[in-house]
């Protein structure tokens, strides 16, 4: 009997711009629809050809798994892909779904729809995931899509790489990535998450045990690898707010890398937003009284002046709490948990207080860009320095970019306010986020710190080297000061003298310490000063 019938009303039901059917060999042996319009070659010219020629190289582990995971009459997708041969470097995309009809022979049907967007082509690490995950609830929300979450822990994986040696092992991953794609909402919505633990989001559909079946068979299919996997799936549907939920898919992530599938793990949402809000209670009362009991030590680093020989010029401070070396997980939580213009109100009081301790000190105090928005701090910094009038001229605040500033004419008038009382305004870490480039054209600064990761590669030459001496030329133009940070060689002091940086900063010169003192640790001849150079501030 002819399948002419079923394929056209499959084609006119998907609604689709292209129907491909490929053979138990990987060849297309018929194309129907708008093929030049999609893929750039007309119908005739994919019949007799293998699918991979239609697809991009990036996509063939996930666009295996789709078509070899389909049992007769199941449908699988729809996924993503990149097309092969994009004109021009442009990227052409489509969604493909696949379906095995009964009787086939052996044969799928797969119809594309035009896509947009970018193609992701690989497993997420767990901050893009986060993010992904959270979009794709607010999305299912909005259309009524019920969606879950699988938890998944494949048992003596990392062995089992070692044994297969580097290139089985490689094939391997990829086999185990593009069936984690295929099974994923869109193929973009997997990700690795260490230990042998991975998770995806996908429309809600087979129970557990299919769904480990179909992972096995597509990645072992002899089982000559005898691998196995537990999953535990979790339900998405919740009426929290799109911050809890985002919370509570950290929380849920964390706590399957910390201890995998354990017993009492949830399974849905509305759970998981219950215990995250509890944790964050309990997070919000440790933090509060760290903040308000001043339960945080001020460490400081030296900055040198280049430019008279590497001589002290001041002191950052940097916050700590308890034993941590690292802050930056409580200042994320600060951010995360809308705390850290306490904080910061905090670490800016007692750097005044050690200014009016130590009258011969410089010292820098840390902001957030979210902070500094807030009338509420410029406020409360203004009544510090009233209160102690002998620290104007000799507090830097560095405003970082650990959180985006919204509203940059808000904070240039803010950040003008402090100017006028004597505080001196520096950009931390430029160059690490996109947003460096508007920042300082938007804002008035006096100090620019120049991110560490071109200077770990400026002594090398090339592209970090060019990139330093132009913002050098165009902060000095605009009668901006620079600052150089993880400063570890004297061949990277060297380098950025050279470069025209005004200050520096890193374990050259010392690293952070309880008490601000500083030993020069060679002397050094002071480069030519350029025109238009500033000496110092304050």
């Amino acid at each position: 009997m002819s399948l002419a019938p079923q394929r056209l009303l499959g084609f006119a039901f998907a609604g689709a711009d292209l129907l491909l059917e490929i053979d138990g060999e990987g060849r297309i042996g018929l194309a129907l629809g708008a093929s030049e319009a999609l893929s750039g070659s007309p119908e005739t010219d994919l019949v007799g050809r293998s699918w991979r020629d239609f697809a991009d190289s990036r996509d063939h582990a996930m666009v295996e798994a789709l078509l070899g995971g389909l049992k007769e009459g199941a449908r699988g997708g729809p996924v993503t892909i990149a097309l092969a041969g994009a004109p021009n470097g442009v990227q052409r995309a489509a969604s493909m779904s696949a379906f095995r009809m009964p009787g086939s022979g052996g044969v799928v049907s797969c119809v594309f729809s035009r896509a947009g967007g970018k193609v992701v082509h690989e497993l997420h690490d767990k901050a893009s995931f986060e993010t992904t995950a959270a979009n794709l609830i607010e999305a299912a929300r909005a259309n009524g899509q019920d969606l879950e979450m699988a938890f998944l822990e494949f048992g003596g994986l990392a062995a089992l790489r070692g044994r297969l040696g580097p290139e089985a092992a490689q094939a391997l991953d990829q086999r185990l990535a593009g069936a984690l794609r295929a099974q994923s909402h869109g193929g973009s919505a997997a990700a690795e998450l260490g230990d042998n633990r991975f998770a995806l989001v996908r429309p809600k559909g087979d129970a557990v045990e299919a769904l480990v079946q179909r992972l096995i068979s597509i990645i072992d299919k002899d089982r000559a690898c005898g691998l196995e996997a537990d999953v535990r799936l979790m339900a998405l549907q919740s009426d929290a707010s799109p911050s809890q939920i985002a919370r509570a898919i950290r929380f849920s992530l964390d706590a399957f890398i910390a201890d995998g599938l354990s017993a009492d793990g949830p399974m849905d949402l509305s759970e998981v937003v219950d215990r995250s809000i509890k944790k964050t209670l309990s997070e919000v009362g440790m933090l509060g009284a760290a903040v308000s009991d001043r339960r945080f030590n001020l460490v400081f680093q030296p900055v040198v002046d280049l430019k008279a020989g590497s001589t002290l010029h001041h002191f950052e401070v940097l916050v700590r709490f308890g034993d941590s070396a690292s802050p930056y997980p409580m200042i994320r939580m600060a951010e995360e948990l809308d705390m850290i213009e306490p904080l910061d109100i905090a670490v800016v009081d007692q750097t005044i207080a050690r200014l009016v301790a130590e009258p011969h000190l410089k010292l820098a105090a840390n902001v957030s860009g979210r902070t500094i928005v807030s009338p509420a701090f410029v406020t409360a910094v203004h009544r510090m320095l009233a209160d102690a009038p002998s620290a104007a001229g000799r507090l830097l605040l560095e405003i970082t970019e650990s959180a985006a500033i919204d509203d940059l004419a808000l904070a240039d008038r803010h950040l003008s306010a402090l100017r006028e009382k004597g505080c001196v305004v520096c950009l931390d870490d430029f160059g690490a986020g996109a947003a460096s480039l508007a920042y300082l054209q938007q804002l008035t600064l006096d100090i620019v710190k120049i991110d560490g990761r071109f200077i770990r590669e400026l002594q090398h030459g090339g592209r970090e080297s060019t990139f330093i001496r132009h913002l050098v030329r165009m902060c000095s133009e605009l009668k901006v000061q620079t600052i150089a940070e993880m400063v570890e060689t004297p061949q990277a002091e060297d380098a950025v003298r050279r470069a025209g940086v005004d200050f520096a900063q890193g374990w050259l010169y010392g690293a952070a310490a309880e008490t601000p003192s500083f030993t020069n640790p060679a002397p050094a001849a002071p480069a030519a000063r350029r025109r238009g150079a500033v000496d110092s501030w304050g």
